[in-house]
This record gives C-alpha cells, sequence and structure tokens, in this order.
C-alpha cells in the first residue's frame, strides 16, 4: 500500500480509503466489521464515513448508524492511533440533519461531539463539511449552474467562525484537522486566504467526485490542489459502481445500488453508458478489469492523495483494493485519453 501526505501535516494516509455509506442499510454491522478487518489487513488506515449514512437508501430513522457500526469495531483498538477516522458534518445538503441548517461554530461543535460518540472514540482525525452553506455545482447541478442561484451570505465571518471553533477543538484534542466536500476552487480559496489571514487552521483536503467519467477536478480544481498542497479525497472512483461494467446491456443486479437509485443520482444516463462501454472496450483489449483499471486511473492524477472505494460484498472488496498494484501502460493511458477527447462530460 502507498501512502501520501495529507495536506501540509506530517499525517500519512493510504491512497485507498474505504468508505462506509452502505453500512447499516445494504450491509449488516457484521459485514462492515468484515470488511474493515480485511482492508487493514491489506495496509489501508483510512476510513471515511458522514453523519448522515447510510444513503443507501437515505432515511431519518438510519441517519448516524453507520458511524455507530464503526464505532462497535473502533472501541477499544489498540491500533486505534494508527488509523485516520474521517468523517463530515452535513450543512446544507441534507435536511434530515438539523433541517439543513447552515454550519456555523456552534454546530461544528455539536456535530462533532455527537459524532465522536457513535464512533466511541477520542478524536476523529478529519473533520469535513459536507457541503458548503451557499450551494454547489456537483452532483450534476453543473449542467445548470450559475453563481447568482448561490447564496454565500456573510461567508468571510462565517468561515472564520468555522475556523476558529475547529481550532478550539483541535486544542481540545477532539479534531485533528478539517476538511472540505463538495467545494469549488473560488470556496477553497476563501477558507484558505481567511486561514492566512487570521492565523487559524488551514483545511488539508478536498473530497469531491471523480471518475473517468465525470472529472470536473482536473483544471481550476487541479490547480489548487496542486500547488495549495490540499489533497483530492476522491468519492465515486466507480461511479456508483457504474464503471465495473455490471449495469451495461440494460442489467441491474438484484440488490444493487441502481434497484434503489435507477439513475444513480444522475451518473447512469444513456450518454453515461456508451462512454463505459467504450472503457469497458479498453478493459477488455487490454486483459484488464474495468473496476481496476478505473481505480487505477484514478491514482496516476497528479492531485490524488486518497480514492474512497465502497463494496457491498467482500468480491468487491478484494478487487477494489487490489487495484492498489495495478500499473496502467501508456498503451492504455492513451486508449483512455483518446476517449475522454471525444467524451469529456458523459454525465
Amino acid at each position: 500500500m502507498k501512502f501520501n501526505r495529507l495536506g501540509q501535516t506530517d499525517t500519512m494516509v493510504s491512497e485507498i480509503c474505504l468508505g462506509s455509506m452502505t453500512w447499516g442499510s445494504q450491509n449488516s454491522e457484521a459485514e462492515a466489521h468484515e470488511q474493515l478487518d480485511y482492508a487493514i489487513d491489506q495496509g489501508v488506515n483510512f476510513i471515511d464515513s458522514a453523519e448522515m449514512y447510510p444513503t443507501t437508501p437515505r432515511l431519518a430513522e438510519t441517519t448516524g448508524l453507520t458511524e455507530e457500526l464503526i464505532g462497535t469495531w473502533l472501541k477499544g483498538r489498540a491500533d486505534r492511533n494508527n488509523l485516520i477516522i474521517a468523517t463530515k458534518i452535513t450543512g446544507e445538503g441534507n435536511k434530515d440533519v438539523r433541517d439543513g441548517k447552515r454550519v456555523d461554530g456552534a454546530l461544528i461543535r455539536d456535530a462533532l461531539e455527537s459524532s465522536l460518540k457513535r464512533l466511541q472514540t477520542d478524536v476523529v482525525d478529519i473533520f469535513q463539511l459536507h457541503w458548503p452553506n451557499r450551494g454547489s455545482y456537483h452532483f450534476r447541478k453543473n449542467w445548470t449552474f450559475d453563481p447568482n442561484n448561490l447564496n454565500p451570505g456573510d461567508m468571510d465571518q462565517e468561515v472564520v467562525d468555522i475556523l476558529g471553533e475547529v481550532q478550539r477543538l483541535c486544542d481540545e484534542g477532539k479534531m485533528r484537522h478539517f476538511g472540505l466536500s463538495n467545494e469549488s476552487a473560488w470556496g477553497t480559496m476563501k477558507f484558505l486566504e481567511l486561514s492566512r489571514k487570521h492565523d487559524l487552521p488551514r483545511v488539508v483536503s478536498l473530497q469531491n467526485e471523480y471518475n473517468l467519467i465525470c472529472r470536473l477536478f482536473d483544471l481550476d480544481l487541479a490547480e489548487v490542489s496542486v500547488h495549495e498542497d490540499i489533497g483530492l479525497m476522491a468519492f465515486s472512483p466507480l461511479s456508483a459502481g457504474g464503471l465495473t461494467g455490471k449495469y451495461l446491456g440494460g442489467h441491474v443486479p438484484q440488490g444493487s445500488r441502481k434497484t434503489m437509485q435507477p439513475n444513480l443520482n444522475g451518473r447512469y444516463v444513456p450518454q453515461a453508458e456508451k462512454v463505459i462501454a467504450l472503457y469497458e472496450g479498453v478493459a477488455r483489449r487490454h486483459n484488464l478489469d474495468l473496476a481496476q483499471m478505473a481505480l487505477a486511473f484514478c491514482l496516476t492524477r497528479p492531485f490524488m492523495m486518497s480514492i474512497i472505494i465502497g463494496a457491498t460484498s467482500m468480491e468487491q472488496l478484494r478487487t477494489n483494493i487490489a487495484a492498489k498494484d495495478l500499473v496502467l501502460n501508456d498503451d492504455v493511458m492513451a486508449d483512455i485519453h483518446a476517449i475522454y477527447r471525444d467524451n469529456p462530460m458523459p454525465v
């Protein structure tokens, strides 16, 4: 397993992060613990969650259950200090949690202390703002994006309030680092600007979607990431399972995410399926597993800190983690680039 530096800190995280959003819905407690045990045995030291999980499906009555399942596994572990546990405060993205109230410093404290109880740990290593207060262009909102429709409010005041509370929680030993999610280049730079101006904690990571068919991160955000030392934690590196190829030809395996979300939150549309079929052809020509090729590609990106993999079966988990050993040759990369050049935004 390879490890990458977390921002400008001394913390090192595995380039594969174990995601957890199916635990408590599609996966039982025992299955979640089995996945955790296997991932740690394979060298993974990085686990990502959120207070709003599970999301398959997302229900008000199961909110927080994923953190609880991690907590029953984490409790009393002798290797806790070797693990990086990340979770998120919901904010604007989910009306089931505090009615989607805008995040401020007081809310950061309340959410973190609730997560600590569910996780049965004294400290969260990376606490992330799941959604920007002002709104976001992510999850296919980019097609109708108009910055005039966002609500920045007094962003400077909000960010200083949030980062001030982050500082206090770090000083109390309840949080080690702070990250962002579903953010833009402008939003990320605002956090950096205000942390410098007021000598407050610096953002260490950015958790956004990235995969072969969703590459919004490749331009402005990539530049911010590389030059400001804020690595990407890529969620949905397999586009919610679409890039395994299992849905091609109209197949919908029983119990799969597509049975609950027919278009996988806008990821599986006719144009996307056509492009996935092209990538599947590349994998077949080069005798590769499509899922492993897709994950290995993500790991080649200069801004990539870690890819967040999720699985509902141990077979999927073994396949995904094994991508760490796959090196894509120049011919494969050229074929991938050719498809991307002709199909830059299929979703």
